[in-house]
């Protein structure tokens, strides 16, 4: 039988196959080769990379206080806001959280220690009343007397100030004389109050305020008396 001749254009049709073949195979092997590394690099970096809540927190929040975010959020002590174009829920930092942070402060002591102050209730979870002590400054009338205070840290905290009051009866142009509360218009970080403040920038500013020149020499009341 004899050959039949090959029509020229299918047989280069032909040879750019066969010559076109191996480059794809070659291709295909790279590409699959490239997925295989990619899974390997993000299984590499999930097993060292740490652990991460699900909810980001505050940079500012210690990681020592370990606290079910959850938890806090059913007792109704935890808002969660969302951004209005993500669907990621930011968490701002907690109150609680950030009053745990103030507590352990208080208990470590402040400074020289003429200033300190602390929960007046152990047992109630929402840590709203503080009591605060001030040992007066020297070269004052205050000096040597042991004032004391209560501080109430309302769910608004720190968003806006704590209600400052002196037990402890005392003459200061930014008390009332009355009620012993410290009135915010008259004191400068209640009146400018900003979200970084603590307790304890309260107590050290009333204290430095004893020390001012149009409070350290008024008449002061008996000591040991209160409002």
């Amino acid at each position: 039988m004899e050959a039949r001749p090959i029509d020229p254009t299918i047989s280069a049709s032909l040879r750019f196959f066969f010559s076109q073949k191996p480059r794809a195979c070659e291709s295909q092997i790279e590409g699959g080769e490239r997925e295989r590394n990619r899974a390997r690099r993000k299984k590499t970096k999930r097993r060292l990379s740490p652990c991460r809540p699900e909810l980001p927190m505050d940079p500012a929040l210690s990681v020592r206080k370990r606290i079910n975010v959850s938890f806090l959020s059913n007792l109704g002590l935890l808002t969660i806001k969302k951004k209005e174009d993500s669907r990621q829920p930011i968490v701002p930092f907690p109150r609680n959280f950030r009053l745990l942070e103030e507590l352990e402060r208080g208990e470590k002591g402040i400074g020289d220690g003429t200033v300190s102050y602390g929960m007046e209730d152990g047992d109630d979870i929402l840590m709203r009343s503080w009591t605060g002590t001030i040992i007066g400054p020297h070269h004052s009338a205050h000096e040597g007397r042991i004032y004391q205070l209560r501080l109430f840290c309302d769910m608004d905290y720190p968003e806006k100030p704590p209600s400052v009051w002196f037990r402890s009866r005392i003459n200061m142009t930014c008390i009332n004389p009355h009620s012993g509360a410290v009135e915010p218009k008259k004191f400068g970080i209640l009146a400018n109050w900003q979200r970084r403040f603590t307790m304890e920038d309260i107590l050290v500013e009333l204290k430095r305020e004893m020390a001012a020149p149009h409070n350290r020499k008024l008449p002061q009341p008996p000591e040991g008396t209160f409002f």
